[in-house]
């Protein structure tokens, strides 16, 4: 064989099989990628990074708590029967902080306000006398503006005794306040400052609820 046969023969080189080349290189990759999910998993966790996520997380949800309480809504628990029948002792109530921002408090809502003779206690009773609004009880009916019409009130617990009081000339910006069992409730007629002014009203009643005590099984 000549020098120029064999020059060709050792230039010849067997061309590569793409498909092979591509398993070769899945194959690769697959190890890199098993490698790498090896290392993740051995690396340890970091406890302070956890634990501190969860401080962050319970901070944010006890200041939110904090912020809807105190200035979107009330939560309390009535403790008197002067509101019977439409709330009844031990009802747990939802009172909406924001429900005069935008409007004025109307007659017949029931609101939550400090207590004119001692505010630091909250009180709950339906608004009846608006500002400026002459309020007259005669044998136990409320009358408005000298109405000949007593006021219409189908909440009533019963039928109120046949008392007078009045009348009561509502000062602006205040409210004239009673309860719906007005037989016993401690209300505006009995108070020494017997208006409630509307910077002490903390809230519109929204909603009640009961937790009633379940009974024993009998076996």
């Amino acid at each position: 064989m000549d020098d120029e046969e064999l020059m060709r023969e050792t230039d010849t080189v067997k061309p590569e099989d793409p498909e092979e080349l591509t398993e070769e290189k899945t194959r690769e990759a697959g190890t890199d990628k098993t490698g790498s999910d090896d290392e993740k998993a051995k690396k340890p966790t970091n406890w302070r990074k956890e634990l501190l996520s969860w401080v962050i997380v319970i901070a944010i949800a006890a200041g939110l708590a904090f912020v809807i309480n105190r200035v979107v809504l009330m939560k309390t628990v009535i403790t008197s029967s002067s509101m019977r029948p439409t709330m009844e002792v031990d009802e747990h109530v939802i009172a909406n902080r924001l429900a005069y921002k935008f409007s004025d408090p109307q007659r017949g809502d029931i609101v939550f306000f400090a207590n004119p003779d001692n505010e630091s206690e909250t009180y709950v009773k339906r608004i009846i006398g608006l500002p400026g609004e002459k309020v007259e009880i005669k044998k136990g009916k409320v009358y408005i503006n000298d109405s000949d019409e007593p006021l219409n009130e189908p909440y009533l617990f019963e039928k109120p005794d046949k008392e007078n009081f009045g009348p009561y000339i509502v000062p602006e910006n205040c409210y004239f306040m009673m309860g719906d069992n007005r037989n016993i409730s401690h209300d505006a007629r009995y108070w020494n400052n017997t208006f409630v002014s509307r910077d002490k009203i903390y809230g519109k009643a929204w909603f009640g609820y009961r937790f009633r005590k379940m009974k024993s099984a009998q076996y």
